[in-house]
């Protein structure tokens, strides 16, 4: 790929507040190169942008793309109509999408590490993270949450690591070339985009083939011959079966203990997070850290203290004597899998706001059996996110199917606002109960708002 980044005097970022775009914008930043951006509402995120030199327009509007621009990078939620893709359509400045940035900045670096999978990226890519850092090598980040270590989404190092999290979604992951590359799991998803599960796994295989040293994958990943097939790297596994594996786990609410085998090795490890996910995740990061040579000791050492990441079974409060917690689960398999987490005394209920209307209608009958182990849960509207309303699904829908279902929860209540849901649960919860926000809209507002009533 060009060089198409470094080389550029001013850089314009339509979606410059995204998660990753902000990042980005950093790198670009420390590099010297001039940059603006526009986007639809103010966070702290564009505040830190805009104290390290960043020029921010809050709104899209043609007149923010000026003849001095060298170039404009949009993310993936920006379409051909938006005002400034269509005046540097105008003037002749070459467009490129966030995807095509990443890679050209990846080819930078020593050793790009990009972590994908349909569930657990973040999470994954957070432990590796916090891993390379108390391994001393000044790693670039960036994560698709907040690190609670750093307290940022994104850590400007030095030019040989650089960790990301890589999206299947629009086969932007297939722009990168990693020295390491991780697969955490492979399920169809994204379903506005992926024709079916084969499309998605042919996606993943062709990712894989981008791969210049280390695959690092579940062994017992769905189509893993497929994904692996005609790939020059080396393949590290993990999972039951891999090459690093756990035995003797035992969970507890709020962390789990196991013991790490890889290569004939053994090591007893604390994790401060529940939930048999983790330990997959755990083990997933750990592989990671063997492929680049590095302390695997040193990095399961890191796990006794790694506070995880915003909005993934994050600890919020308690209110009455309840736990709220907030996830960022959105497909069925991460929904069942966050309610796993056992709660022995009280009543376990979700707040939860489908994501999508395509995601909602492919996997109706999937949500319709995912809540099966929440007592009580209560839904908010689909969160449309880059969709329309077309009129054919909608959250009191999506509530029938779940109630005809044989494991519906004992209450599944439709809400039509989030002050309803908050008003419910103040009349209901008690002591040691478990309420879980749920989604990757804003489902968080509602116990964040509940915590602040509270005190």
């Amino acid at each position: 790929m060009e060089k198409m980044c470094f080389d550029k005097k001013n850089v314009h970022l339509i979606g410059i507040g995204g998660i990753s775009m902000s990042g980005l914008a950093k790198i670009l930043l420390d590099r010297g190169v001039s940059i603006s951006g526009s986007d639809s509402q103010k966070s702290e995120l564009l505040k830190n942008l805009e104290a390290s030199g960043a020029t921010v327009f809050y709104g899209h509007n043609a007149d923010n793309i000026t003849k001095d621009i060298d170039l404009v990078v949009h993310s993936a939620a920006i379409c051909d109509t938006n005002p400034e893709m269509q005046k540097a359509t105008k003037l002749g400045i070459k467009i490129i999408d966030r995807a095509q940035l990443l890679g050209a900045i990846l080819k930078e670096f020593k050793y790009p590490i990009c972590i994908s999978g349909t569930h657990g990226k973040t999470t994954t890519t957070s432990m590796v993270s916090d891993m390379l850092l108390q391994q001393n090598v000044d790693p670039t980040l960036s994560v698709g949450g907040i690190l609670s270590s750093i307290g940022s989404n994104f850590k400007m190092g030095s030019y040989d690591y650089f960790v990301a999290e890589s999206c299947e979604y629009s086969d932007s992951f297939l722009k990168f070339y990693p020295y390491v590359g991780l697969i955490l799991n492979v399920e169809y998803d994204h379903t506005d985009y992926f024709e079916s599960l084969e499309h998605v796994q042919t996606s993943f295989n062709s990712f894989a083939k981008n791969i210049s040293d280390f695959l690092i994958i579940d062994k017992n990943i769905l189509g893993y011959e497929k994904i692996v097939k005609d790939i020059a790297a080396k393949i590290i596994t993990f999972g039951e079966t891999g090459d690093f594996y756990a035995t003797n786990i035992e969970f507890k609410p709020m962390s789990t203990n196991f013991t790490l085998n890889y290569f004939a090795k053994t090591q007893d490890i604390t994790l401060i997070m529940p939930g048999e996910y983790n330990v997959h995740n755990a083990l997933a990061a750990l592989a990671c850290i063997y492929a680049l040579g590095l302390s695997v000791e040193k990095a399961a050492q890191t796990l006794k203290s790694f506070k995880g990441v915003e909005r993934r079974y994050q600890l919020k409060g308690t209110l009455k004597g309840a736990t709220i917690i907030d996830d960022y689960a959105h497909h069925p398999t991460e929904i069942k899998k966050s309610l796993s987490v056992k709660n022995p005394v009280g009543d376990k209920i979700c707040v939860f706001q489908p994501h999508t209307y395509s995601r909602t209608i492919a996997f109706l009958d999937d949500f319709a059996e995912a809540f099966e182990l929440c007592d009580t849960l209560i839904l908010l509207d689909i969160y449309a996110a880059r969709e329309i309303d077309e009129g054919i699904i909608n959250s009191k829908i999506l509530a029938e199917k779940i109630k005809q279902n044989a494991k519906s929860p004992k209450e599944v209540i439709y809400c039509q606002s989030f002050l309803e849901a908050e008003q419910l649960l103040l009349n209901r919860i008690k002591k040691d109960d478990l309420i879980i926000t749920m989604g990757a809209g804003f489902a968080h507002e509602v116990g964040e708002s509940l915590l602040r009533v509270a005190h």
